[in-house]
């Protein structure tokens, strides 16, 4: 009886709690090619995101996709956060004022 009890208190809480609204998408550009992309994307919360990448060293062994782009969005505390990145073949580097930086060797 308690086991009832104790999952009817935690449905009633799950039920209770707020839904964020869903962000609708305001502005969405994009352009695909055989060797390249772009794309950018608004939402009505306050997130946004672009990005380019272009394949590198074709028909090579070495061949890969190198990407920079970057993207924002509004925290719980009301501060708008921005990473700049670029992702290839060092890995995902990515930046922001808010991300700790790695001490210099």
């Amino acid at each position: 009886m308690k086991f009832a009890i104790v999952l009817f208190a935690l449905f009633a809480v799950a039920v209770a709690a707020p839904v964020a609204p869903e962000a609708e998408i305001v502005e969405l550009k994009s352009d695909v090619g055989p060797e390249s992309y772009s794309y950018g994307l608004k939402t009505s919360d306050g997130t946004s995101k672009q990005e380019e990448g272009q394949l590198k060293n074709a028909g090579t062994e070495q061949e890969g996709i190198a990407v920079k782009g970057s993207f924002s969005f509004v925290a719980d505390d009301g501060q708008t956060y921005t990473v700049n990145y670029i992702a290839d073949e060092n890995g995902f580097q990515p930046q922001g004022a808010h991300l700790p930086v790695a001490p210099e060797a």
